[in-house]
């Protein structure tokens, strides 16, 4: 049985409507009315028992926020920029709204599952891939029963919310990268870290009200190593500007108390640095990739903890329409695979230098979560939904369970009476 979401965009079908001309042609001549008298006042009870029913098309919209649960092989979680949180308990046959009652927004920019605590879990409003049409959040919200209840948890003016890093063996430990508002300077960007489960926040890193962070990486080997790309971006009605000087690299060795900023270390690059992606490896927590966007940006890697880097893969494939993009994510086993989200879904399994395609359901790739037990589960986001695979790839569930496609823009025709 699927529900309807008040979260979702709705259609509504109109039949083909004769012209003006030719209704005026029906219409016999009519007398002269006398003036109309005061219309009534409105009644509102008259609409107070109908509800919203999704009429079509019953179609999966964009996702930039995916989470599975650990030792829970059939659940997962995503984030839709038009349609709020989602759960499957049957990897991905059926999708039910999780959180439409108790959200503020409907746009969801990053969503994490505690691993000590599969209970809780965190939900950050407000998509980062900063679109035209992009839909403000307000703030974050935390679930300490699955997502069955939500409480809103604070930073309310965050605007954007680009990631979410809950410490692994801490469910009340949580640093979330706030992008912040898209269309104008925010004094509320930066990195936050909240040691309460939210019930107080403290931020620890700030660069500007231009700049905000949009990615987080959190070493599982020790939760202490931190790192956090920033992004200086405005989206304006007839542009993009992406790039400045608050963009870069940051790291900490304490948990967020203090940082070091990497962005020019040997091997990065040079000159004006837009937005950045960052992922450390499960595998060899020594090793991180970043995927930069810069006149010289690409994949770089490090191997000695950030201190260093080389340049290994420059392919535009990987690296166009950057602030649309720049996800990267390890692989969670082994040391020479990482994946890069881009219009495709591409897999490098030589340490970053070469990529295969793997097809998805659908183009336009965001988001991925992948099991740390077993590397084959994975959970993709797309412009087209959300898709569950049980064999790194080779296969994916459909996108037809889940209606949050949105309708970008409405037009009537000059017809009369309009379609």
């Amino acid at each position: 049985m699927r529900r309807p979401s008040s979260a979702i965009a709705f259609a509504c079908v109109l039949t083909a409507a004769p012209t003006h001309a030719a209704l005026a042609q029906r219409r016999p001549a009519r007398a002269p009315q006398p003036a109309a008298a005061a219309t009534p006042a409105f009644d509102s009870t008259f609409f107070r028992a109908h509800l919203w029913r999704s009429i079509g098309p019953f179609r999966g919209g964009r996702v930039v926020a995916v989470a599975g649960v650990r030792g829970q092989p059939h659940v997962f979680y995503f984030g839709a920029t038009g349609g709020a949180v989602w759960k499957t308990t049957d990897a991905g046959l059926n999708w039910t709204p999780i959180a439409d009652s108790a959200l503020g927004a409907g746009s969801i920019g990053a969503i994490e599952v505690a691993e000590s605590d599969p209970n809780v879990v965190y939900a950050g409003t407000g998509e980062s891939p900063i679109r035209g049409n992009v839909s403000p959040g307000d703030g974050v919200y935390r679930s300490t029963d699955a997502g069955r209840t939500w409480a809103h948890v604070g930073l309310r003016s965050a605007g954007q919310i680009g990631a979410i890093r809950i410490h692994p063996h801490n469910p009340d430990l949580v640093y979330v990268a706030v992008l912040g508002h898209a269309f104008g300077p925010n004094p509320d960007r930066g990195v936050y870290r909240s040691s309460d489960g939210g019930r107080t926040w403290q931020r620890i890193l700030f660069r500007s009200d231009s700049a905000g962070a949009v990615d987080l990486a959190m070493d599982p080997a020790n939760p202490r190593i931190l790192y956090a790309a920033f992004w200086q971006a405005v989206r304006r009605p007839w542009e993009l500007v992406s790039g400045g000087a608050g963009s870069g690299l940051w790291k900490s060795t304490d948990g967020g108390d203090t940082w070091t900023d990497i962005t020019r270390s040997p091997g990065l690059p040079r000159g004006i640095i837009g937005k950045v992606g960052v992922t450390v490896s499960p595998a060899d927590h020594d090793r991180v990739w970043a995927i930069v966007e810069a006149d010289s940006g690409g994949v770089f890697r490090s191997d000695d903890a950030g201190a260093t880097w080389t340049r290994l893969n420059e392919d535009r494939r990987l690296r166009q329409r950057a602030w649309y993009y720049s996800h990267i994510m390890a692989d969670p086993k082994d040391r020479e695979t990482v994946y890069v989200l881009n219009t495709g879904f591409y897999r490098s399994v030589d340490g970053g230098r070469t990529y295969d395609t793997i097809p998805t359901p659908h183009g336009d790739n965001h988001a991925l979560w992948i099991d740390p037990n077993d590397p084959r589960r994975m959970i993709n986001g797309n412009d087209g939904g959300a898709n569950v695979s049980w064999n790194g790839g080779q296969s994916w569930t459909g996108q037809d369970n889940q209606p949050t496609a949105q309708f970008y823009h409405v037009t009537a025709t000059t017809d009369f009476p309009y379609q």
